[in-house]
């Protein structure tokens, strides 16, 4: 074999840590569950789209692109939310340096070590998106969908996997991460998703000249407007630059999807060459003693303390409480209830002085609660997923199995104690909407533009007459996030007492939220817009659906709201119905926990 060839073949495709991440992931039951359950849902949503009574060509042309463009959103939203998923283990290789240390005894050299990385992860994430090429081309078969719209979607979801790739294997060659970083680089991907999406919205209402269906310069930078740009081209067109613009100008705004392939691909391979040249200092030790520590001479740890109440569960106590005690935790926990407050006030008092009109009002109360609440979510997740596996990395779980307390009332405990840490949070996205719903009451407290708005239907031909956000999804939307909250601390507790280490269990246990609600969310939206008071049933299941219902009821639950405000209570009444659902399968996984609690924990005693 040539030696240029064989150095390419040994770059990549026979590389060894490639190969071993490739087979080693293979052959996990925990990969093969993240890949059968993402083709299912795939495949129920493409169902769910497709299900209608059309007869002539061009209805079922319509319903295959439509088909399509839910596949599509459904699918690069399902690539950029696994993907860290799928590469938490490189962020978590930097709090197990000895790794980095073996590696670089190796006779591999640097490029090959980061590349093996990168693509032996990423293979799983491209494994994914090839899965449902078949799919997508059964939507051919109705019509309407042309083979480049398909490739072109891929080449947006392969892009934005890959720079979500070289951004965590960055952050674990540089060694600015840790194991709590997977969690921090997880909420860091979706809130990039919201802001640049809420960005690109409040220009779009901000564009004069008539000129609000064109693409921004945020289209480029978030996969989402891209693939809007592309298949939706009514409503969001790309510039029609001239050719006196600069080349810069003519890709930004007149080949958006263009831009988001060529910036990803770029900064990849940045990312990528940044990340071979710093890998041979990667053993530097800057010091253990953090600089603010040593500038605010803040003293040690420990020290005599009273006694505190811990009340008849000490687990809740100990959750509740000793949770977040650093200086940094109470300041991010606190500020995001006193921002949230803050910018709810705000947003409502630009109303009412006229600076903001309705649709940029949904827009901020969107942007600003729907924010609220995945970070709520993701924090419940991450801090149950840890609650158990932690304390069996520690050792304390081997001395609390040693007291009289049982199973049943340390499970519990678990849960009240993170519910009662949580709540201060919850009542951020609860209040935001009750003060909402207050000022729709009160017609805006006098505002001069009101607080109702002219919203079109989607099969009717007359607008009606609705106020700017429901109130009734203000009731609603506690009813549901709280229980729902509760759902998502009990897989992570699920996870966490079978998982041997924290960052297995953190991934799985978003992982499998990520599929439960993502399936909910999907099959509830297609619902709402087509069946009346049983769709505004079905939203209400999902938090953000249930949002997206108060906040844009026309496109959402058009249907139901369509029969009159009586019918809006259909909301209020699903989300009844969802709170004891989630309260049931709490209890369920409870219950099952309990039983099978002692024989997990022995089993995987000695293993951390």
């Amino acid at each position: 074999m040539p030696a240029v060839l064989d150095w390419l073949m040994r770059l990549l495709p026979l590389n060894p840590i490639c190969v071993r991440l490739v087979q080693g992931g293979s052959r996990r039951m925990r990969h093969f569950y993240i890949r059968a359950g993402y083709l299912a849902i795939m495949i129920v949503v493409l169902l769910v789209a497709l299900a209608g009574n059309e007869q002539t060509l061009r209805e079922m042309a319509k319903r295959g692109a439509e088909a399509f463009t839910i596949v599509s959103f459904g699918q690069v939203g399902l690539i950029c939310l696994l993907t860290p998923i799928f590469m938490a283990g490189a962020i978590a290789q930097e709090a197990n340096p000895r790794t980095w240390d073996i590696l670089l005894t190796t006779p591999l050299n640097a490029m090959q070590i980061v590349l093996g990385n990168l693509f032996g992860r990423l293979f799983f994430v491209l494994a994914l998106l090839l899965s449902t090429l078949p799919l997508f081309s059964i939507t051919q078969y109705f019509g309407g969908v042309p083979g480049r719209s398909i490739f072109t979607s891929y080449a947006i979801a392969t892009s934005s996997a890959l720079i979500v790739a070289a951004i965590a294997v960055t952050l674990s060659v540089t060694r600015t991460a840790g194991r709590r970083a997977v969690f921090v680089f997880y909420v860091t991907v979706v809130m990039y998703l919201f802001v640049t999406y809420a960005l690109d919205a409040w220009l779009r209402g901000n564009t004069t000249g008539g000129a609000g269906g064109l693409t921004t310069i945020m289209t480029p930078l978030n996969p989402f407007l891209a693939l809007e740009s592309l298949l939706y081209t009514n409503r969001y067109q790309p510039h029609e630059v001239t050719g006196d613009s600069s080349f810069v100008t003519r890709m930004w705004f007149g080949r958006p999807v263009a831009t988001l392939c060529w910036l990803g691909g770029v900064i990849s391979v940045t990312l990528i060459v940044f990340s071979t040249a710093r890998l041979r200092v990667i053993g530097a030790r800057l010091g253990t003693v953090p600089l603010w520590r040593r500038l605010l001479r803040v003293p040690p740890k420990g020290g005599d303390r009273p006694a505190r109440k811990v009340g008849h569960n000490p687990i809740v106590w100990r959750e509740s409480q000793s949770r977040g005690t650093s200086v940094g935790a109470v300041l991010a926990r606190w500020s995001f209830v006193g921002a949230g407050l803050i910018v709810a006030i705000v947003i409502l008092t630009l109303h009412f002085a006229g600076l903001i009109d309705h649709a940029q009002l949904r827009l901020a109360l969107a942007a600003v609660v729907g924010a609220e609440i995945v970070i709520i979510a993701l924090t419940a997740l991450n801090l149950s997923a840890v609650a158990v596996s932690k304390e069996r990395e520690d050792g304390s779980l081997d001395i609390i199995l040693t007291t009289p307390i049982q199973p049943g009332p340390y499970l519990t405990g678990k849960l009240g104690g993170l519910i009662q840490y949580l709540a201060p949070m919850m009542i951020v996205p609860t209040v935001t909407m009750l003060l909402t719903a207050l000022y729709v009451f009160t017609a805006g407290f006098g505002a001069a533009q009101g607080v109702t708005v002219q919203e079109a239907i989607e099969g009717s031909t007359k607008p009606i007459a609705l106020p700017v956000v429901l109130p009734e999804a203000a009731i609603a939307l506690p009813i549901v996030l709280v229980p729902f909250i509760a759902f998502c601390v009990m897989i992570g507790l699920q996870w966490s007492i079978k998982s041997k280490g924290t960052i297995g269990s953190v991934v799985a246990a978003v992982g499998v939220t990520l599929a439960v609600t993502g399936a909910l969310g999907i099959c509830g939206y297609a619902a709402g817009r087509g069946i009346p008071y049983l769709g505004a049933v079905l939203t209400a299941v999902s938090p953000l659906n249930l949002l997206a219902a108060g906040l844009a009821p026309g496109s959402t639950i058009g249907q139901t709201v369509e029969e009159g405000p009586a019918a809006r209570w259909a909301l209020v009444v699903g989300a009844l119905i969802a709170a004891g659902i989630y309260s049931a399968v709490v209890m369920a996984m409870h219950a099952n926990m309990k039983r099978t609690f002692m024989f997990t924990v022995r089993k995987l005693a000695g293993t951390a």
